[in-house]
């Protein structure tokens, strides 16, 4: 084609980097499906307790993630066709895409730090409701207690924890051995649920972080190569 010496090294440069930014959209896609479908989380996450479902916080961050990623893998496609063609239309309109979702990336990694504790604080909340009906309603009212011990159950054996902290897991512990209730897990662990929610929600949330982190470095660099290579293509003596 018309480009030459160092902006060709930088056409085949952007042409790289886009495939790696297209197998990286394809790579969110992929974790983000998995942390839809990872059955520690659905098990929890599709929790109904007396008509109120768990909050729905991390799939709406997971679905926007999955549309994220399947935008990035036509977006590189269109940089690598772009960067081939040497087409000017095509690296402008790449460009822009890219600072679109650059400016999106950087909105929704403030958005995240500034909320980082929402998602496993309203499961947290979410489990001590349930948790409280269940011991509170122990004698009473034995079908909602059914009800919130099943919920419960799925808790406790999803993540091997009993009780809200170390007083309430000896306490649980106790009523099961007493007959009143039967909610903690069958390994017997006393290790509490609030630990084991923020450990779960906090790991993923990492995940993504690091994720995001490269995804926005590999992004830098491609609206810099497109750039450098339109200019290039605007300035050969072929167009």
């Amino acid at each position: 084609m018309g480009v030459e010496g160092c902006t060709k090294c930088i056409k085949y440069l952007l042409f790289f980097f886009n495939f790696i930014f297209w197998l990286a959209g394809g790579v969110i896609l992929g974790v983000a499906l998995w942390l839809r479908h990872d059955p520690k989380t659905s098990n929890l996450l599709e929790l109904e307790f007396d008509g109120n479902p768990a909050p729905s916080t991390f799939y709406i961050s997971v679905h926007i993630l999955i549309a994220v990623g399947a935008v990035m893998m036509v977006v590189g496609f269109l940089g690598c066709y772009g960067a081939i063609q040497e087409s000017q239309c095509l690296l402008g309109t790449f460009f822009a895409c890219l600072v679109i979702l650059f400016a999106c990336e950087v909105a929704a990694g403030i958005l995240g730090f500034m909320h980082k504790d929402t998602v496993s604080g309203e499961m947290i909340n979410y489990y001590n409701t349930v948790y409280e009906k269940a011991m509170v309603e122990s004698v009473t009212e034995q079908d909602k207690t059914k009800a919130a011990a099943s919920v419960l159950k799925v808790f406790h054996e999803t993540l091997s924890c009993c009780g809200k902290g170390k007083g309430t897991s000896v306490l649980t512990h106790l009523t099961d051995t007493l007959g009143l209730t039967d909610i903690c897990p069958s390994s017997g662990t006393t290790t509490d649920c609030h630990s084991r929610i923020t450990e779960l929600f906090t790991d993923k949330i990492y995940l993504i972080g690091i994720a995001a982190l490269v995804v926005a470095v590999i992004m830098i660099f491609e609206m810099i190569f497109s750039m450098v290579l339109c200019c290039g293509i605007r300035n050969s003596p072929v167009y």
